[in-house]
């Protein structure tokens, strides 16, 4: 299937150095008046295969990093399963670049469509300057993002391609940690089979070129 192409607008920023330096000055971002940190990427700027998050929790936001609370562990863990390495053949990124405030008391909340909205043109100039051959989607937030569309237990597991890229959903590591059986046709058996068939299609078009 054929999504998102990239929207007729202008290409601000000749570098991930220049945009980021924007990003992190931004005073006019929906979730700003928040007092949440801006976090924008970790990994290699020169991976070709990138994983899109929702957005930072309590410990991302601490550390200015995506995905290094409990569910970025477990996503190294994922990816090391596959002989993947976070730091080196990776570039990790969020859909929406600051933690959502708490609501009916708890911490945090997932971000609004709106949010996500307006966030969007940041994560495509970053798609636009890695130039990724691989992306995976972490979350129904990713997800709605960049396919437009929602409901990751039907989508995960699929191929996409997505402006000349593959794109394909997977569970968000959130989500595994609060479902940890690993049966047969668990979300985390479900993940194991996902991530083996990254690796696959990794080979293919990156690893053996």
């Amino acid at each position: 299937m054929q999504f998102g192409l990239f929207e007729e607008r202008p290409q601000y920023y000749t570098s991930l150095d220049e945009l980021v330096s924007h990003m992190m000055q931004m005073t006019d971002d929906p979730l700003y008046p928040a007092g949440t940190r801006m976090v924008i990427y970790r990994g290699n700027p020169d991976a070709r295969l990138m994983i899109i998050g929702e957005a930072p929790g309590t410990e991302e936001n601490r550390l200015g990093k995506p995905f290094v609370g409990r569910s970025g562990q477990l996503l190294d863990q994922i990816l090391q399963a596959v002989d993947l390495d976070s730091e080196k053949d990776v570039f990790i990124t969020n859909a929406v670049f600051r933690m959502p405030p708490g609501t009916d008391g708890r911490p945090i909340r997932k971000p609004t469509s709106e949010e996500i909205a307006w966030y969007k043109p940041f994560l495509l100039e970053i798609i636009r300057l890695i130039d990724p051959a691989i992306m995976i989607l972490m979350g129904n937030v990713a997800t709605e993002s960049l396919l437009e569309r929602v409901g990751i237990t039907k989508l995960r597991g699929q191929w996409f391609q997505w402006n000349g890229r593959w794109a394909m959903p997977m569970f968000h590591p959130a989500y595994l940690l609060r479902n940890p059986s690993r049966k047969q046709g668990s979300p985390k058996w479900l993940t194991w089979q996902d991530i083996q068939e990254v690796r696959r299609k990794y080979d293919e078009l990156v690893a053996n070129k």
